[in-house]
Order: structure tokens, then sequence, then C-alpha cells
């Protein structure tokens, strides 16, 4: 499909400069874009490449200032990244196919009710008395156990688990390999050494617009809930532990870990490989480092942490200015020590 630059302008409520009637068919990065290819600039870091880029236009903040001549007629808007995430999902509506339909085999439990306009793929099954809502996509080989509650509009990616007695809200998105409801890790020690398992007969829920990317766990809770709750964006590869709760549109990057019972505020970020051991109160808003390990409460509303222990960010850069010159600093030490120790008598 072709649209004038104008067209989409006028789709992300953008002002055009330069030729507006340039057609485009696809959309690709600054350094890579062709001559029928519409492209973005949010970061001003890639600043040069807008200036080599052979794409028909680019999308661009209304403020930025041109430093020299430029080949592409650009598209001013207020947030280029947030204009550039709508444009996508409208070129993804109409070049995804739509899924629908009941692709065979595919089991339905007894007494489960499915809404309309949905998708079940080929060796899919679901349990007993689970409600699946209307325009729900579930794709194959997902396993949906008995009593569990679907919202509308929600996806379910190939492979994916949902154990019994979960809840999804509306317009989530459950990427390949996640496992939703697994046991929480209890076990209870013997006076033999060995360990007996505490059964955990609490489930998950999630609100609505969660998205679990692939291969990420969620363990149900032990007699409560795990809590995920309305907007959360969780990455690949995290482990939630039992009954966790994570505060609204919080994100969670890859390979992160919480542990049991811990309750992360609203709109935090936790970063790649962090750990939050359990027990624990984190605030709203607070930011996590990559590889951090907290291991203690956080109180503070907006607080950035990193290190291992970790705290606070500029008391982290300050010693870690000290800490990477320890070895030159050992060195001069050990030379002054020498010196100390030959000095003469009358010297000291």
């Amino acid at each position: 499909m072709k649209f004038t630059i104008n067209q989409l302008a006028e789709l992300l409520n953008g002002e055009v400069v330069g030729n507006g009637e340039t057609t485009v068919n696809n959309i690709g990065p600054l350094d890579k874009a062709g001559p029928a290819t519409i492209s973005f600039l949010h970061n001003p870091k890639y600043e040069s490449q807008l200036y080599t880029t052979k794409a028909a236009a680019v999308i661009v903040n209304r403020a930025l200032q041109l430093k020299e001549p430029i080949q592409p007629a650009l598209i001013t808007v207020d947030d280029p990244y947030s204009s550039l995430t709508f444009l996508l999902k409208q070129y993804q509506k109409l070049t995804k196919t739509e899924k629908i339909g009941v692709e065979e085999p595919a089991f339905l439990g007894q007494g489960s009710m499915v809404g309309e306009s949905g998708y079940r793929g080929a060796f899919s099954y679901v349990g007993s008395n689970a409600k699946i809502g209307s325009h729900v996509k579930i794709y194959p080989h997902v396993y949906i156990g008995d009593n569990v509650t679907i919202g509308d509009n929600t996806i379910v990616y190939a492979g994916a688990k949902i154990y019994s007695n979960s809840v999804l809200g509306k317009g989530c998105v459950i990427h390949a390999g996640a496992v939703l409801g697994s046991d929480g890790f209890g076990f209870a020690p013997q006076p033999d050494g060995s360990y007996e398992a505490i059964p955990q007969v609490g489930n998950v829920v999630l609100g609505d617009a969660v998205s679990i990317g692939a291969n990420t766990t969620i363990d149900c809770g032990t007699l409560e809930s795990t809590i995920i709750n309305t907007g959360a964006k969780l990455d690949n590869l995290i482990q939630i532990a039992h009954n966790v709760e994570i505060g609204a549109n919080t994100a969670i990057a890859a390979q992160a870990g919480i542990s049991g019972s811990t309750k992360i505020g609203k709109n935090c970020v936790i970063a790649g490989q962090a750990g939050i051991i359990g027990h624990l109160d984190i605030g709203n808003k607070v930011t996590v480092g990559a590889q951090a390990g907290i291991g203690k409460s956080i109180k503070s509303e907006g607080a950035i942490l990193l290190g291992s222990p970790a705290f606070d960010i500029r008391n982290y850069k300050r010693s870690y200015a000290v800490f990477k010159n320890l070895p030159n600093m050992a060195s001069r030490i050990n030379d002054l020590e020498k010196k100390v120790l030959n000095l003469t008598p009358s010297e000291k």
C-alpha cells in the first residue's frame, strides 16, 4: 500500500515540511531507509543520520532546528516516538493476517464458554469451566487450565501455559512459552533434612493491557493471588515468585527476578538482571538499574538505585569514581610506605 506524506501527516496530527505529495510504502530506520521509506528521529544521538538518509520522509520533533540542508521531507510532531508507535500499529493492522475461527484438532472442556470472533489454533487445549472473552486469540499448542478467565481482545501466543484458576484481563498479550500459575517455590524443611512441598492453592491475576514476555514465569500465590496490575509490561525470561504484586504501568526488563511476597509500586522501571529479595515494599516510580540487587524496602518515590547491594545512584556514582581508582591508589600507598620505611631517623 502507498500513502502520501500529506496523508500520513494528517493521520499523526503533524505538519509537513517539504514535498508532501511524495509516496511511501514502508517504514524503516534512518540509516537503512530507501526512497519509498518513512523513518523517524527520536534520539538526538542519531541526528547526524538525518542529513545522510535516503528516506522520503522523517518524523521529527517540532522543536528540531536543522544544522544543514536535508533531502527528505519532514513530518513535525510533538512526540516522534509516540507517533511512530501509532503508525506501526496502523501498519500492522493493514499487513497482518487476521486469525479467526477454530483449527482442528482443538479441545474445549465441558462447561467452558468462548466469546465471539475469536481464534483457537490447532492442538490448543482449554479446560473445563473456562470463560474466554470475545476476540481472544489462542495460538497453537496453548494450554489453558480449568476455571481460567480471559478477558476480551487478549492474545495468548503459541506454547504458553495458563494454569487453572488464573484470571487474565482485557487486551493482555501473553507471548510464546510463558507460564502463568505454576507452583511457587515453597518447601518446608523436615527434621531428617528433606523438604515437604507446601501446596500452592492461590492463583495469578492479570489486570487489563498487561504484556508478558516469552518464557517468563509467574508463580501462583500460596494462599492468595500473585497480581500483575493494569498496564504492567514484563519482558522475556523474568521470574515472578508467589504472592508478588506488580503495580500498574511498571516495566520489568529481561532476566530480572522478584522473590516471594514483594510488592512493587506503580510506574516503576526494573532493568535487566536485577534481583529483588522477598517480603519487600518498593515505592512508586522507583528505577532499579541493571544487575542491581535490592535487599531492603525502598519507600522513597522516584528513587533511582544501582549496584549490588543497591543504593542511591548519586552515592553509587561517587563510590564508583573511588572504586575504579583503587589499584592506582593502592600502588601510591605502597610507594609511600616504602619511602616512609626508608626514611633516616633525622628525616622522621
